[in-house]
């Protein structure tokens, strides 16, 4: 096992997000966050590569992981620790003949024949859900905490229930299963980004109970 999926393996915040300023990934990392992952799905490749290698330098700062969302062939050029994968992007294999043995490779599912066919196919870790509906995902119906339970039940590989997942909910997804969320606005909405990622990290791990105010 490579230092990187040691880290993995200990993971329990996620953090999905856009382009962000030096001071929003201090702050998340700072509060807790274990990976961050590039989203930038209208960039050129210039823009993913000079933004990557800034997240590449905030995340090693702070003993965390960076993944590239979705451009294996970016991962050696923007420094990331990995990729993420959808069901409708490259294939895991072809993610992984890119990247290699050695970084991570991550996949989304979105049904209990998604969850079963990943522990098969070599990823590292696997996304589940959208537990609920989320503007970030338009068009895809939320899979209810049901599927979290199935993935708790049945997944071979470490898995984050993603989704709409805020401090008013993260304490029924963590009693569904879960040890381990990706958000996105739960985050990049905060006030205090760093309050806010400290308080869910918590959370998820059962250290407190939060409420709906953060």
């Amino acid at each position: 096992m490579t230092d990187r999926h040691e880290r993995l393996s200990s993971a329990h915040l996620y953090l999905v997000c856009d382009d962000r300023p030096d001071e929003f990934l201090a702050g998340a990392l700072a509060g807790g966050v274990d990976l961050v992952q590039l989203r930038m799905k209208d960039a050129s490749d210039e823009e993913i590569v000079a933004a990557g290698r800034r997240f590449a330098a905030a995340a090693a700062d702070h003993g965390a992981l960076f993944i590239l969302n979705d451009r294996p062939d970016l991962v050696a050029a923007t420094g990331a620790d990995g990729v993420h994968v959808g069901q409708d992007d490259a294939s895991v294999a072809d993610a992984r003949a890119t990247v290699g043995p050695e970084r991570i490779v991550g996949l989304s599912t979105h049904s209990p024949s998604q969850v079963d066919a990943a522990s098969g196919v070599g990823v590292d870790y696997i996304g589940v859900g959208p537990v609920h509906e989320t503007p970030t995902k338009p068009g895809r119906p939320a899979v209810g905490l049901e599927l979290v339970r199935y993935a708790a039940a049945h997944t071979t590989v470490p898995f984050f229930a993603i989704g709409g997942i805020s401090p008013a909910n993260v304490r029924a997804v963590r009693e569904a299963g879960a040890s381990r969320i990706a958000v996105v606005r739960a985050l990049t909405g905060a006030r205090d980004v760093q309050h806010a990622a400290r308080g869910l990290r918590a959370a998820i791990t059962g250290e407190v109970q939060v409420g709906a105010a953060q």
